[in-house]
């Protein structure tokens, strides 16, 4: 898979630049879209071929894929070197980038704010509207990491039709655009 098509090309520059949005460096999105892409493992010279991209930059990228657990390494009978695959599952893949992201990003920010409000009900120089607006917060956050707890156990197909239901299931209960 060294030499791209122009749909593969296109697609892997488009995962690079939506993963520097997202916080990803780019080289990392761009190699996570080439092994999606791929219909057999890759192994490093070929990801280098492919994206003409240093060899230490894909190293180091194929480290950080593998932190995420999007990408793992699998051996090639009769070839020693290391070779890479990435979920093919995007329902799982989703999953496991918002396990790794909440991990990450919500997990601490759900501790800072317990810590905030914590000192916040001692120290007589933090005013009611900021304790509350920090209550607030964190009260969105358990609600909303309660509820993807929840979901996160659904199978994909059920997962899959709640997410298709959309407005039906605001009609179901009600609820008034």
């Amino acid at each position: 898979m060294t030499k791209l098509s122009p749909v593969q090309q296109k697609f892997i520059l488009h995962w690079g630049e939506m993963g520097t949005r997202w916080g990803i460096n780019r080289t990392v999105a761009q190699i996570h879209a080439l092994l999606f892409m791929s219909q057999k493992p890759l192994n490093a010279e070929e990801i280098v071929g492919a994206l003409n991209v240093a060899r230490s930059n894909v190293s180091n990228s194929l480290k950080e894929l593998q932190g995420w657990g999007i990408v793992r390494r699998v051996h090639v009978l009769g070839d020693s070197r290391d070779h890479y695959e990435s979920m093919k599952d995007v329902w799982e893949m989703f999953r496991v980038v918002l396990d790794e992201r909440k991990k990450r990003e919500i997990d601490p920010t759900e501790r800072m704010l317990r810590e905030c409000i914590a000192e916040a009900e001692k120290d007589k120089a933090t005013d009611k509207y900021t304790e509350q607006k920090l209550r607030d917060l964190a009260e969105f956050f358990d609600t909303t990491t309660a509820w993807y707890g929840q979901i996160r156990q659904w199978p994909t197909g059920s997962l899959t039709k709640f997410v298709k239901a959309g407005d039906k299931i605001r009609k179901l209960l009600g609820i008034s655009g």
